[in-house]
């Protein structure tokens, strides 16, 4: 199965929304605490014995820590960065024009960044500073930003079909729930007894979202109804550092963890987890599921490396 060796630790992968056969990691250095940061477009081979191939990369002073691809142009990238800035990168253009834009408004280190996927033309990051921040992509300066939560903010996440809806995970084990219309969180979901490390929508219930945390659990909540979760996913070994819905199967997630694995769960049975992949050796904190392609999945941690394969086979085999 493809695979390619970063020279920092990975940190966020994702599939581009425009070719099948094309992805972007973020890397941060000496485990992002202090260092530098790369970004890497990679291209999958036709023969999926291959490796992955570098079509460029773009070096930072500060880690990456997450990135999204736009949803309207092709060859643009947004990154979330450690000294608290969000970088734009145009994929089409040399690293000397790159970035085509540094947004420096968070106080502290932005570690999410979700593009609107029905607008279209615009962003949300979330920082370590305790906001999330609305963006577009014609402003210089953010649009508004959104103080409630008392702790870091890990994860913001646009509803798939709510245009002006999304929701955070926070560090003080809260989800809230925007409307960007509204002046205030319009719900808050006291979803677990530590911190909750991300959240994501359902792509074809847009009432249900997912939440991962570091007791190890993932929980998924029906927002109309949130006292109780509708589902508790258990079976990692340590904190959940990230939770994806399948873009193709309404009852299909991926998550992974601080226990070096990558696991694939169905929420809807009793014997929720059908995929569990061991091929890291340091703490998997990176993972995606092609939109393009029905159960290709990728994956980045600690171990500098990324993995490229399809939900059923062994990511490490030749």
């Amino acid at each position: 199965m493809p695979v390619f060796k970063t020279p920092f630790n990975g940190y966020s992968v994702k599939f581009s929304p425009f070719y099948e056969s094309r992805l972007a990691v973020a890397t941060a250095q000496n485990f992002g605490i202090l260092g530098n940061g790369r970004l890497h477009v990679l291209s999958l081979s036709p023969a999926p014995s291959s490796p992955l191939t570098e079509l460029i990369s773009f070096d930072t002073a500060d880690g990456i820590y997450d990135l999204a691809w736009s949803e309207s142009h092709d060859s643009l990238l947004i990154t979330a960065v450690a000294d608290g800035s969000v970088k734009l990168y145009d994929t089409a253009l040399p690293p000397t024009q790159n970035p085509l834009r540094s947004l420096q408004e968070h106080t502290r280190e932005v570690h999410s960044v979700d593009y609107n996927p029905t607008r279209r033309d615009s962003f949300i990051t979330a920082s370590w500073d305790d906001t999330i921040k609305l963006w577009t992509l014609d402003r210089p300066a953010s649009i508004r930003t959104f103080k409630e939560h008392t702790y870091c903010v890990y994860s913001a996440a646009w509803n798939p079909r709510h245009t002006d809806v999304f929701a955070s995970a926070s560090g003080d084990c809260t989800v809230r729930i925007w409307d960007v219309r509204e002046p205030g969180s319009t719900m808050i979901i006291p979803g677990h007894d530590f911190e909750i490390l991300c959240c994501d929508w359902n792509k074809y219930d847009d009432c249900i979202i997912a939440t991962a945390s570091v007791d190890k659990s993932i929980k998924v909540w029906d927002v109309r109804s949130f006292r109780a979760p509708i589902s508790v996913l258990n079976g990692h070994g340590y904190a959940v550092r990230k939770v994806k819905f399948s873009p193709h199967h309404r009852n299909l997630m991926v998550s992974c963890s601080y226990d070096m694995s990558v696991c694939m769960w169905d929420f809807m049975v009793e014997d929720a987890l059908v995929g569990r992949y061991d091929h890291h050796t340091e703490f998997a904190v990176g993972v995606d599921m092609s939109v393009l392609v029905d159960g290709l999945m990728a994956s980045t941690g600690w171990d500098e490396l990324v993995y490229v394969w399809q939900h059923g086979t062994d990511p490490r085999a030749p």
